[in-house]
């Protein structure tokens, strides 16, 4: 078999598998409030957000081809197969140590990290689109911070609304409120977050000059769409435990509001074709929350240990990339 076809075959198998693990990995933040809650139960939460993750991810592509071509072009990259699959290896590695410690951590610093650190190793600092890497990298940044706010301003609301009313009826209905915003919740991070498989794989098609466009083909949507929703089924408790009481302590009408701002934020960069960092925004969404309820309610140790992760994971990804890349360079 052609070497150049093999390593395309990898890529795509590598992006596939990354889908599945983000599925069980970021997925698990979308649906930690209404769990936390008890608004739903853990197994039928996770069979929702399978079901809405596949939904969202076959409904748009603008995320997957600012993905492709925005970091690096990937018509003028050479060894572009092998990059690509260096950054995939070293993506799916970072995620894999932060599931395993119950960390929540982004998969989007982690596979944007990965394919700049990748194409770095192969080409040099030249080889990065800086005004679109630039792009990726300050809706990366701001994201937490609208969310914090969005999550601040949205739970102000609720208190105005809700406000000479008993609170205990009212939580009762909000837990059914709350089983809408987990699979708005779902449907959201399907629309962004299973779309960067897919401009991974577009551009190593690319690359190996299987395609001559940045159009995400329809076998690649529906791969990709499907191994979120299986690894979505999989579940990650891990992550549902840190995310859905770790952060604060959650009541449903917390969880709504969250769940609604986060939800906005999210489905705002899709239209934008923006990635952001679902674990990021879900995150910051709580603490505004939590914020606007009392601010030493929030367990802000918690935040900082998940931030910390936050900055990190870039700069860590990107060197496993760059490492991958060259060990992988002495075989291929």
């Amino acid at each position: 078999m052609d070497t150049l076809i093999f390593l395309t075959i990898l890529v795509v198998v590598f992006a596939l598998a990354f889908d599945f693990i983000n599925g069980f990995h970021d997925t698990a933040n979308a649906i930690a409030t209404s769990v936390s809650t008890r608004a739903l139960k853990p197994r039928t939460a996770v069979y929702m957000a399978a079901v809405m993750n596949f939904v969202g991810a076959l409904t748009f592509t603008g995320v997957a081809k600012t993905i492709s071509k925005d970091i690096v072009d990937p018509f003028v990259l050479e060894n572009g197969s092998l990059v690509i699959l260096a950054a995939l290896i070293a993506a799916i590695a970072w995620n894999l140590i932060t599931w395993y410690y119950g960390i929540p951590s982004s998969s989007s610093h982690a596979l944007i990290g990965s394919i700049a650190g990748a194409a770095i190793s192969a080409a040099g600092f030249g080889i990065l689109n800086y005004t679109g890497f630039l792009k990726i990298m300050q809706a990366l940044i701001l994201s937490p911070f609208i969310a914090l706010a969005g999550g601040f301003l949205m739970m102000s609301l609720f208190k105005v609304i809700m406000k000479n009313r008993n609170l205990f009826k009212q939580n009762k209905r909000i837990r059914y409120l709350q089983i809408g915003t987990a699979a708005l919740q779902s449907f959201t991070h399907g629309t962004n977050d299973a779309q960067k498989a897919m401009g991974i794989i577009t551009m190593a098609l690319i690359a190996a000059e299987l395609q001559t466009s940045d159009d995400i083909q329809l076998w690649v949507r529906i791969a990709a769409a499907t191994a979120m929703g299986l690894g979505t089924s999989i579940g990650g408790y891990k992550i549902i435990k840190t995310v859905g009481g770790k952060i604060m302590k959650i009541r449903p009408v917390n969880g709504a509001a969250a769940d609604l701002s986060s939800a906005a934020i999210i489905f705002g960069a899709t239209l934008i074709h923006l990635p952001v960092s679902t674990t990021h925004v879900i995150s910051s969404s709580i603490m505004g929350v939590g914020s606007a309820q009392r601010v030493k309610g929030v367990k802000w140790g918690v935040a900082k240990k998940i931030v910390m992760t936050w900055i990190i994971t870039l700069p860590i990804s990107a060197t496993i990339a760059a490492i991958v890349y060259q060990l992988l360079a002495l075989f291929f």
